[in-house]
């Protein structure tokens, strides 16, 4: 089995380019501004779907005794999660507008200012509209016409967007997640990276461990994500150090080097 990067492009294309040739750039900016995402989510997606297509070919081969070879194209993965987006393009004809946070199918699920932060706000259901209406002290939105369906709230999102923006930017943002998170809709504050790590369920879930290092002492790491009931995941040594295992690494493939092992960063 082998895994490779996309043989058929014509040439090959920078991440940040491709992320602006499909159109994912065009979907996460405001209205009036295109700015590029600094997160390499293309990086971490392709090989997200690098390792989905592994675990597929191994399937595939404990059935027919083959492997296959696998081929996985960056341009074809931004493609691939442009998602709904790219749905409501294909069924409606029309392309999609810049929308800033706010979501193009389900309302109110977008981003607010409250006295003291930013809070998001993900509404999923009539349901949970006619609690969030409850939440907040407006419960008479929930019977409004102009607001009873998500149909309607889709339509209408700029007059509803604004009304809510008027209620949350006179309260706390702990307050209003307290309130809203208690009536069963989610939301959440939108944390800086030094609170995220800060949040109580980043903690209990143990993301942040700080594992033993030959230089510093210790070091911190953020860790995988992935917990197994009866495969504990063993984080026992730090990301190693320019060269550390190459000796190592050279001797079990049975063969030499001249070079000194490194120890420097």
């Amino acid at each position: 089995m082998k895994l490779h990067w996309s043989p058929r492009s014509p040439f090959v294309r920078k991440v940040m380019i491709t992320a602006h040739e499909t159109g994912f750039v065009d979907r996460l900016t405001c209205v009036r501004t295109v700015v590029a995402m600094t997160t390499p989510i293309t990086d971490i997606m392709t090989g997200m779907y690098a390792a989905v297509a592994v675990l597929a070919a191994l399937a595939k081969r404990e059935v027919s005794g083959r492997g296959d070879y696998i081929d996985i194209g960056m341009l074809d993965v931004q493609v691939a999660y442009l998602a709904n987006q790219a749905m409501n393009f294909l069924v409606s004809g029309k392309p999609p507008r810049r929308s800033g946070n706010a979501h193009p199918n389900i309302q109110p699920q977008d981003v607010f200012a409250c006295r003291d932060g930013y809070l998001a706000l993900a509404v999923g259901n009539d349901s949970q509209f006619e609690k969030f209406c409850g939440a907040i002290g407006r419960a008479e939105w929930a019977q409004d016409a102009r607001f009873r369906t998500n149909a309607e709230r889709v339509r209408n999102r700029e007059t509803l967007k604004s009304m809510i923006a008027d209620i949350l930017a006179n309260g706390g943002l702990r307050e209003w997640v307290a309130r809203i998170e208690g009536a069963g809709v989610p939301s959440a504050a939108i944390n800086a990276v030094p609170m995220v790590l800060e949040e109580p369920q980043v903690k209990h879930r143990e993301m942040l461990r700080h594992l033993p290092h030959p230089l510093s002492g210790t070091v911190p790491q953020i860790v995988s994500p992935m917990r197994f009931k009866d495969s504990a995941l063993v984080f026992e040594r730090a990301p190693p150090l320019l060269g550390e295992h190459s000796a190592e690494i050279l001797q079990e493939l049975g063969l030499e080097t001249t070079e000194p092992q490194r120890t420097a960063v």
